[in-house]
């Protein structure tokens, strides 16, 4: 941690922003917001374009790392929120804009005005030496950081603006800096070559980027230390002026900057919704696209987005159970639940609790940005999936229902960025919980009661996922083909017609349970997501035959082969 000594002097005297000298402020302002309306009106630098395929751009032209917490004093706790809540709405506007050769960036035009309805919050701006709250303060942090990185990569500054007051540690003091001010006071810049603009909020960092397609770089890439000192003392706060006359004094209510938690869920699992109850605290809020089966108790604020959840389910409906079209649809519909929900995380939010499904999209709105992140998981991360369907298809190129569908590039991408810089995984999924280390903490697998009369005794095998390649089912089918034996199929057949061909085939009896008169369950997948049936024969004292993407820990009852593995599926079903 960086340590920074302020040596004592003498403050100034600064004549305190009374609600008189405030409104001329304003009238002025109104003046120089007309004024440069008129004179760009149809002249004004056009919106820059979003890339649709960021990963084409590489390498790092450009870097700047700044901190979003730079003062802890708990009277400027409510500006220190509402400047990240800040930073936040701008970097969902800026990240992933492209700066075309030639082409001029304009902070106002990309970012637009900020406004309580578009999201901005009071923050900290620093106004005729005195850091106040305002709509939209803070903002400078981000534009600082913006002429630094185009200093870097040698684009033509075209408007830039210094602070009027420096603040020791700060960007002004380096002679760095770009103050905005809506819509009259604009940085503005021009890049000679194509440039992506990448704005990232982590946890404690705000990070903006210039990349290339190229390997050229300018000079040394890395940390930009300024915004240390915002505290410094060429800058009165509520905290340390004593001014009775100001119109802003404690504008900023006195808060903890630790602030509350929220809870943004969806697909209903019971270990989760138990996680939930034991972490959630009184003044913490629940977000969901609705709310059917987890327990409201106990929470400050419930939310949820109906309507676009009932847009999701409808899309369920109407699309194929298996292929692009429905995933594509999913994606769609799940990124507008997100959305919905992110308008409810309200600055003094630091703590998220955040569904695997609806991460990707938090991230790419940068509403985790600032904050404390644990993911409830309920799938393998998009890549490491993908990469094994790959690979198995590979080796199978016959099985179609391995490389129907992929998730987009940047879904993969957001998501990935996002479990990096996750601070907890929470997962009952054993194989999805190694992948995270100690950052994992693995809850327990719910079963079922046992069944009041025994199961089993039979010589069936039964096989409970659907026919489709990633769970098993190929796998399954030459097993039984080889060893002669009678299978039960419980999911959907959606390989087609014919599929068990060559297998002798015992369906259930009306009335009667799955797992009656069956020897053992074999679920040999390359991804499973939640096992529950496999639960309920573990349960019910039947022996199950399954891979560790199945995600269950070893235990008595339950035997591991390895996946796309014939041979030793064979071999367990014939000695169970």
């Amino acid at each position: 941690m960086t340590s920074i000594i302020v040596a004592e002097r003498p403050r100034p005297h600064r004549r305190p922003p009374t609600r008189g000298l405030q409104a001329l402020f304003e009238a002025k302002a109104a003046v120089f917001r007309v004024r440069r309306g008129v004179g760009e009106f149809g002249r004004a630098p056009r919106r820059l374009a979003v890339s649709a395929d960021r990963a084409a751009y590489e390498h790092v032209k450009a870097r700047s790392i700044t901190p979003l917490w730079a003062d802890t004093n708990l009277s400027e706790a409510a500006m220190q929120l509402g400047k990240v809540q800040n930073l936040r709405r701008a970097a969902a506007a800026l990240d992933g804009v492209v700066l075309t050769p030639g082409g001029v960036f304009s902070f106002w035009r990309q970012v637009g005005q900020a406004t309580r309805g578009r999201g901005f919050a009071p923050g900290r701006m620093l106004r005729e030496g005195c850091m106040m709250p305002a709509i939209g303060g803070g903002l400078c942090q981000l534009s600082n950081a913006l002429y630094d990185v185009a200093l870097q990569a040698g684009c033509r500054v075209v408007e830039r603006h210094a602070h009027s007051v420096r603040v020791p540690g700060s960007a002004a003091e380096a002679g760095r800096d770009a103050t905005v001010a809506w819509n009259y006071v604009d940085l503005r810049f021009a890049s000679p070559r194509e440039l992506l603009l990448s704005v990232k909020l982590d946890r404690r960092n705000l990070i903006v980027s210039l990349l290339t397609k190229n390997g050229v770089t300018a000079g040394t890439v890395g940390v930009t230390p300024f915004d240390l000192a915002m505290q410094g003392d060429a800058a009165e706060s509520c905290d340390t002026c004593d001014e009775s006359d100001c119109a802003f004094r404690d504008a900023g209510a006195r808060a903890s900057i630790a602030g509350r938690a929220a809870f943004i869920v969806d697909e209903f699992w019971p270990e989760l919704a138990g996680y939930v109850a034991q972490n959630r605290r009184s003044d913490d809020i629940l977000c969901a696209p609705t709310l059917q089966r987890w327990s409201r108790d106990g929470f400050g604020g419930v939310f949820e987005a109906r309507w676009q959840g009932a847009v999701r389910s409808l899309g369920w409906r109407l699309t194929s159970p298996q292929g692009a079209a429905r995933r594509a649809a999913d994606a769609r519909t799940t990124a507008a639940i997100a959305k919905a929900l992110a308008r409810r995380l309200t600055p003094d939010v630091t703590e998220l609790t955040v569904a695997q499904s609806l991460l990707p999209h938090l991230w790419r709105g940068a509403a985790l940005g600032g904050r404390t992140v644990r993911v409830l998981m309920t799938r393998l991360p998009i890549g490491v999936l993908q990469h094994r369907l790959d690979a198995t298809y590979a080796a199978h190129p016959d099985r179609s229902t391995l490389s129907d569908y992929r998730a987009e590039a940047w879904q993969a991408a957001a998501e990935a960025e996002a479990l990096a810089t996750a601070d907890e995984i929470v997962t009952p999924h054993a194989e999805i919980a190694a992948l995270f280390g100690d950052r994992a903490r693995l809850l327990e697998w719910r079963r079922p009661e046992p069944p009041a009369t025994p199961h089993g005794g039979g010589n069936i095998f039964a096989f409970p996922g659907p026919t489709v390649a990633r769970k098993g089912a190929f796998e399954v089918r030459e097993a039984a083909k080889r060893l002669g034996v009678r299978l039960r199929p419980i999911g959907a057949e959606l390989e087609g017609d014919g599929f068990w061909a060559g297998v002798e085939i015992d369906r259930a009896a009306p009335g009667a349970g799955w797992l009656d008169g069956v020897r053992a369950v074999v679920h040999p997948a390359l991804a499973e997501a939640a096992p529950r049936r496999l639960l309920e024969a573990l349960a019910a004292s039947i022996p199950v035959i399954a891979t560790a993407a199945c995600g269950l820990p070893p235990q008595p009852g339950l035997t591991l082969v390895p996946i796309d593995d014939v041979g030793a599926v064979v071999d367990a079903m014939a000695v169970s």
